[in-house]
Parts: structure tokens; sequence; C-alpha cells
């Protein structure tokens, strides 16, 4: 008989680093986050009707687990490991674009899946290669394979909609600007809930922000 797989013995980002994954919703913290492997790949536009983003997406979880599935199966060193929740990179030449109705256009993004230490770069070509094989996804070619350090960050919990989060985003800016902090890097939030199981205002929505005195 083969053994089954327990959720218990798989590798799992969020529980190794559980420090990384469970701010408090009402008080920022600051942390430091160690280089990452990634899959990554670029837009620009709204999230919400733009179609590249939702075939960006398509594309991140097609490959993410056509890596898990490869790995796993590998008979002579077999790793199985839980998919990563999907984050995103967010940038905007004005940050205002980013509280202000309407300007969600000239928003840029990079949406990300968080890899395992283990995952090589001839890992993800491979799995790259075969998943090209079995389905014709539009935005595939757009996906790299990348180690992305953030380093010093302040970071919180939001609970709710993504289009409630200003408050959340303002409550960390104060928080880190108080202490001496500036901004050193890209918007980041990490989404935690899938939005087409979860209600609208039970959504966990990491918001992390990279900052240097």
């Amino acid at each position: 008989m083969t053994k089954q797989t327990t959720d218990a013995s798989k590798y799992d980002v969020m529980r190794e680093y559980k420090y990384l994954y469970q701010p408090s919703t009402s008080m920022a913290e600051i942390v430091k986050i160690p280089p990452f492997k990634y899959l990554m790949i670029d837009g620009k536009g709204d999230p919400n009707t733009s179609a590249d983003f939702g075939k960006s997406m398509e594309a991140l979880f097609g490959l993410a687990y056509t890596i898990k599935f490869k790995m796993k199966k590998d008979a002579n060193n077999s790793f199985d490991f839980k998919v990563a929740p999907p984050s995103g990179l967010w940038h905007a030449d004005d940050p205002e674009a980013f509280i202000q109705p309407g300007r969600k256009e000239e928003w840029t993004w990079t949406l990300m899946i968080l890899q395992p230490d283990k995952v090589t770069v001839s890992i993800f070509e491979g799995a790259l290669a075969d998943l090209k094989k079995k389905k014709n996804l539009p935005f595939l070619d757009k996906v790299y394979f990348k180690v992305y350090e953030e380093g010093l960050c302040a970071q919180i919990m939001h609970i709710g909609p993504y289009s409630q989060e200003e408050p959340t985003i303002r409550l960390l800016h104060n928080f880190f600007m108080e202490q001496g902090y500036t901004f050193n890097g890209r918007h980041h939030e990490i989404y935690l809930s899938d939005q087409r199981r979860t209600k609208p205002e039970r959504l966990k929505t990491i918001i992390r922000q990279p900052i240097v005195k």
C-alpha cells in the first residue's frame, strides 16, 4: 500500500515562517524578511477589470501546481509542499493613486507565488516546458523565476474587502513614519483567503511595506 502524504508532512512556508504570516489587525509590526524564491509576472491596470490580471494569475497557479506535482513524483528525491498564497507588489508613480477613486488604471503590479528553497531554475524550466505541452495559457511565457529580498518591513493584517484597505494602509504608514522610517520598496499584499470561497468581510490580507531609516 502506498503511504499517503499528510498535510503535516508537507513543507508549508506559512508554518515554517509563522511569525511572518500572523500580524495583528490593530497594531503594525516591524519584521525582517529573508530572501525568498518566487514565480513572478508583471502587468498594469485595474485588477478588477483587466483581463491580463486574471490570465496572469491563471498562469502563475498553473505553473506553481505543475512544480509541486513534478517534485512530488520525483522517484529519486520526492518532495511535497503546500502551494503558498498568492501575493502582489503594487506601484504607481503617484502613491495617491492607490487611495483616490478612479485611478486604478495607473497601477502597475507584479503577481507572485513564493516557492520552497528546493525549487531551482532547472525545475522551474522543466515545469514550464511540461505545462506548455498540456495547456495553452497565453501568459505562461511571461512568468519568470526570481529571488526577491524585501529586508526590513512594516506589516499589518487587514480583514475585509480589498476596496476598504485605505484605513489599514494609513495606519501602517503612520506607524513606521512616526518611528523615523520611510518607504524603501513596493507595497506588498499577501492574499491569505480564497476570494472565490470567502465572504468579502472575512478576507485576510497581509499588507507589507519595505522601510528604511
